[in-house]
């Protein structure tokens, strides 16, 4: 794959885009499972039942502040870049041997802190890679491939919360907490080999002289210059508010609302089923969102996870937990599938893609920050009172924040 198919406007086969896209199956096993099932068993754990959803938000806030400063710097240093690899492979290789240390300091962590600690690296290294890796679909996607290529890129990353949501339930409910980071690692390494194989960079050659103060004013994407920008930006960081309030604790909703003994297991089927709703609307979303226009997919989207928040607000059933989670799937594949396709339609400039998605990525990973902390404190305050009033005040919440971004999309004007 070459840079020229792109700039002579040549569509990019299913293989092409399989493998420029692969990348995002790994990165999403490694968090969808981390995230989901792995760090909330091992804080449980290390400091126990009392104080587990306040240090699993304070841990979650201070990871997401990583990744939220680490992705746009980095995107903006691989736009310049000059290796004869390429821009963006360099990177990939560099954070993915760094991200399996980090995986294996986590693996044996004794006690809290230096489980922080290690997760902090991971934080650090994954978005080395990611931020970009990230900047390789619009490099080499021709306009009117966008929405196709979305739609790749969703269904991969479906693929690989589903696969790393349920292998973290069954290692982690029998304690392989070892056996699973070695996959992990595994999973990451293979998919950067696969892309730096397959996936072909033309060397950068024109570079305009490094300067410290440009190179810092680029961080600020005006919102008067650039206001599509700064909607998509504004109603994916309420989307994404909403998506990460309330999965973050689906792991403690299931043991201390639903009773459920193994909740571990139990954690990475319900995700699961979420995930298997995700891949039927991913790729169709994408495809759609070619012909029919992206902001009313992503309303759809937004709003079908909100009616979700509310359904586990008021429900004792596991079967209904499981009924909508395919409904939060949908809606989650459909929103997955048109948010990076609208964001490129949009971006200030092709040239400064890696930067420009880095800082859209903060719409993405701020939340990691605010929803985990928020809703750790609002179960913790309540814990005294009443743990399921807790919990429906979060999910609650959760439903707040997605309405909001279903509304804020249609302020997007550049774009159907």
């Amino acid at each position: 794959m070459s840079a020229e198919a792109k700039v002579q406007g040549r569509p990019l086969g299913p293989g092409q885009q399989f493998f420029l896209s692969f990348y995002w199956l790994s990165l999403n096993f490694h968090w969808g499972a981390l995230l989901t099932v792995v760090i909330s068993m091992q804080v449980l754990w290390l400091v126990g039942d009392a104080e587990k959803a306040r240090v699993l938000g304070l841990l979650s806030a201070a990871g997401a502040f990583v990744a939220m400063i680490t992705q746009p710097v980095v995107g903006a240093l691989s736009d310049r870049a000059r290796f004869k690899l390429g821009r963006r492979r360099p990177f990939v290789i560099f954070g993915t041997i760094l991200n399996c240390l980090g995986l294996a300091a986590m693996a044996y962590a004794p006690a809290i802190a230096p489980l922080v600690a290690a997760f902090l690296l991971v934080q650090l290294t994954n978005n080395i890679s990611g931020g970009a890796y990230q900047g390789l679909i619009p490099d080499l996607v021709p306009e009117n491939q966008r929405g196709s290529a979305s739609g790749w890129m969703g269904l991969m990353s479906m693929l690989g919360s589903i696969g790393g949501i349920l292998v973290a339930g069954v290692f982690m409910d029998r304690h392989l907490v070892a056996q699973f980071y070695a996959l992990t690692g595994g999973i990451l390494i293979l998919g950067a080999a696969l892309t730096v194989w397959r996936v072909r960079e033309q060397p950068l050659t024109d570079v305009p002289p490094f300067n410290w103060r440009e190179y810092l004013s680029q961080f600020w994407v005006s919102p008067r210059k650039h206001p599509d920008f700064a909607w998509v930006f504004v109603a994916r960081a309420l989307v994404m508010l909403g998506f990460y309030t309330m999965v973050s604790f689906i792991n403690y909703y299931l043991k201390d609302v639903l009773r459920i003994e193994h909740f571990a297991a139990v954690t990475s089927y319900v995700s699961g089923v979420v995930m298997i709703g995700a891949v039927f609307s991913t790729f169709l979303g994408g495809w759609l969102s070619d012909r029919v226009g992206r902001r009313g997919l992503v309303c759809v989207g937004s709003l079908l996870m909100g009616i979700t928040c509310l359904a586990f607000l008021a429900t004792r059933s596991l079967a209904v937990v499981y009924a909508f989670a395919v409904v939060f799937g949908i809606g989650y594949g459909v929103f997955i599938s048109v948010d990076w396709a609208l964001a490129i339609d949009v971006l200030p400039s092709l040239r400064t893609a890696g930067k420009d998605l880095g800082i859209w990525g903060i719409a993405c990973t701020l939340p990691q920050v605010i929803g985990p902390l928020v809703g750790g404190q609002v179960i913790y305050a309540f814990q005294g009172i009443s743990l399921v009033a807790g919990y429906q005040a979060v999910y609650l919440l959760g439903f707040v924040y997605l309405l909001l971004g279903s509304v804020f999309v249609w302020r997007i004007r550049g774009t159907r």
